[in-house]
């Protein structure tokens, strides 16, 4: 049978598609689909680096639930689980969202990934946020500690790594199974390039977001290094567009501190871009409303083509990117 023109490439188009949201066909065929459905749908997944860890591409952050109350909580994360979400990412400085996340996650906490974080700097402030962080998340496990929001060296990263740092904490957690890997989210390229040196972290939180991007190859040199450690790649503020300009823009969306992108169609190509640089997961804004967007969003996604990126560029023009 001849194949006309316009079908051959869209048979190429549709074959790009499920290699860049299935980048290794041994996890699409073995992601699971989500649990209920008449018709079930496969929601991507990626290798979270050394883990080995198959996890969605999108994650869904504890920000989300935070004063919510519970009974909403425990449906958007029950909603989530049946989509084929499968990380969950939450912190002690998100409010109650330990809180709230933890009876809402205890239904399904052996089929999902969950991730917390500590901003304590020394051994005995993470032992015991980490222990307030497993009680409070109804757990007696997180599959992934990270050290939170490193940005300066001495500060930061030479305090948790050096004597008496919290990685000891990390390192007796992992050897006693309250905690399965080890990673860090970092703000600043010079604090994770230190960090990626003076330790074999599991994974890495970092900023991979278009505007940031073609303003300063901000997250450039941090995902080299990262791949090359074979590190899973969290990416943080992939539909953010820049800082917050407005004091309207804070009432609208609460839960972010910058300017998100909720137009549908310029958040899918900005998600596009970010999920093209490599990483394992996403992490949307901490809205509600951007969250469901994210979900419904990402399957959808494709790599971006020349006149995406083109639109990208210009985008940025004038824009204040979040990090440069």
């Amino acid at each position: 049978m001849k194949c006309e023109r316009r079908e051959f490439l869209g048979i190429l188009s549709t074959a790009a598609t499920k290699a860049f949201l299935f980048p290794n066909s041994s996890y699409a065929m073995s992601s699971k689909p989500a649990v209920g459905r008449k018709n079930p749908v496969q929601f991507p997944k990626r290798t979270l680096g050394k883990t080995g860890k198959n996890v969605s591409i999108i994650a869904m952050g504890g920000i989300v639930v935070k004063d919510a109350e519970p009974e909403h909580a425990a449906e958007l994360v029950a909603e989530a689980v049946e989509s084929g979400i499968n990380y969950f990412d939450v912190a002690p400085t998100y409010g109650d969202a330990e809180l709230k996340l933890g009876p809402a996650l205890k239904p399904y906490r052996k089929g999902v990934f969950l991730a917390c974080k500590t901003t304590k700097r020394d051994r005995a402030g993470a032992k015991e946020e980490l222990h307030n962080s497993l009680k409070r998340l109804q757990t007696d496990h997180l599959d992934l500690y990270q050290l939170h929001g490193i940005t300066d060296v001495e500060k930061d990263v030479k305090a948790a790594l050096g004597k008496g740092g919290a990685i000891e904490t990390f390192v007796e957690a992992r050897r006693q199974g309250l905690i399965r890997y080890i990673g860090f989210s970092a703000h600043s390229a010079e604090a994770a390039l230190t960090a990626m040196r003076e330790f074999e972290f599991d994974t890495i939180m970092y900023p991979v977001n278009f505007a940031c991007h073609y303003n300063s190859n901000f997250e450039t040199n941090v995902l080299i290094e990262a791949k090359k450690q074979n590190m899973g790649i969290i990416a943080i503020k992939a539909i953010a567009r820049q800082r917050q300009q407005k004091k309207e823009d804070r009432q609208r969306y609460p839960k972010c501190w910058y300017e998100p992108i909720d137009e549908p169609d310029f958040a899918r190509k900005s998600l596009s871009w970010s999920l093209a640089q490599g990483i394992t997961v996403a992490i949307p804004p901490g809205e509600e409303s951007l969250y469901k967007m994210a979900v419904e969003l990402a399957p959808k996604c494709a790599p971006p083509d020349g006149s995406e990126l083109l639109e990208l560029e210009q985008a940025t023009a004038g824009l204040e990117p979040i990090f440069t």
